[in-house]
């Protein structure tokens, strides 16, 4: 059965510490390409925050419980033009997406379990290496803005 064509509406979800430690996640179909937590909606009337829970979970494992861990909408949307070698993933015609930025401060310690379908590593960086080290200008420039969004 074919999968429907993704929806070009995503979340980007930068996990950080307190001390701005940021979780980059491998892809497991392009190595060498690091990033933050990344998803398109499932359904075109998904809301937002539902898609960055699920996506924070499904990629990590981490629970965003909003009271211990807790999603921040940056209320930014990117446009971007969709990499070539993943437009084949949408329908026909389709060549941007429009990515929502998001944010969870995770304690350091925190468990993270990989999905190996998508993701074959993670490493955590300080957060000016973690925007050096992504593939995506619009994830290193979400990582760049984490000083300002959390008065840190």
């Amino acid at each position: 059965m074919l999968k429907p064509p993704k929806i070009p509406e995503s979340v980007l979800v930068v996990i950080h510490t307190s001390d701005l430690q940021v979780l980059l996640i491998e892809r497991a179909d392009k190595a060498g390409f690091w990033q933050s937590v990344t998803g398109s909606l499932d359904a075109v009337d998904e809301p937002l925050l539902a898609t960055a829970t699920r996506e924070l979970f499904e990629e990590t494992g981490i629970v965003a419980d909003g009271e211990r861990i807790v999603l921040r909408d940056w209320q930014l949307a990117n446009v971007y033009e969709i990499y070539p070698v993943w437009r084949h993933r949408y329908a026909p015609g389709v060549t941007h997406n429009t990515e929502h930025v998001f944010s969870v401060e995770v304690p350091r310690d925190v468990p993270v379990m990989l999905s190996p379908r998508e993701h074959v590593n993670h490493l955590w960086l300080p957060h000016l290496a973690a925007a050096d080290q992504c593939f995506s200008a619009s994830n290193a420039e979400a990582i760049l803005q984490l000083p300002r969004r959390t008065g840190r």
